[in-house]
């Protein structure tokens, strides 16, 4: 079997089936807002970066098929893109905690996990950084300098929440990412090369 023929089997059906069991348990972890209005009620910091990581997780395995260019995989590589999936699901799961009782809702669960999830987040930053270049340093160069900057700046923003408690500094971040993210999928990534 020749490395293309290896290489699209790789990046084929297996794939796109974990990808959608995991959009499938995305939208249940969302489902339990309308399933229970009363019960689970919207706190917009926490929904917006619910929604800043789905858009991540499918601009993930959408760039990820960039792998593909990789000729020579190493368990290095492989255990590398095994962790980075794994650090995107543990950052979701801590969103959606397996029960509020012990919270007043999820301003309160959000801001009580705040460390966590910012923590982990700046980390997804850093990880990307290293994932970008796995993907060669043509790839790297070809995102520009407008790349790792809007790294360093949503790292150090990422650190920065650990610590913040004000309200609007939250707002004003979640919102900021948001915007980033979709404009860089948008002008970035709508066709793979």
């Amino acid at each position: 079997m020749d490395a293309a023929t290896t290489h699209d089997l790789i990046f084929s059906r297996p794939r796109l089936r974990r990808h959608r069991y995991r959009a499938q348990c995305g939208a249940a972890a969302l489902a339990k807002f309308v399933q229970h209005p009363g019960q689970y009620k919207i706190y917009p910091v926490h929904f917006g970066w619910v929604i800043f990581l789905i858009l991540a997780v499918v601009h993930f395995w959408w760039f990820e098929f960039g792998l593909s260019r990789i000729g020579l995989w190493t368990f290095d590589v492989y255990f590398f893109v095994i962790c980075y999936a794994a650090l995107f699901y543990f950052i979701c799961v801590i969103l959606f905690p397996d029960s509020l009782e012990e919270y007043s809702g999820y301003a309160d669960y959000f801001h009580s996990r705040q460390r966590w999830f910012f923590g982990l987040l700046a980390a997804l930053f850093v990880v990307d950084l290293i994932d970008t270049a796995l993907k060669g340093a043509e790839h790297f160069k070809a995102l520009g300098a407008f790349y790792p900057a809007r790294q360093a700046v949503f790292c150090a923003f990422a650190v920065l929440a650990i610590f913040v408690k004000d309200l609007r500094f939250h707002q004003i971040f979640v919102v900021l990412c948001l915007i980033a993210q979709v404009v860089w999928i948008v002008t970035q990534f709508e066709v793979l090369r």
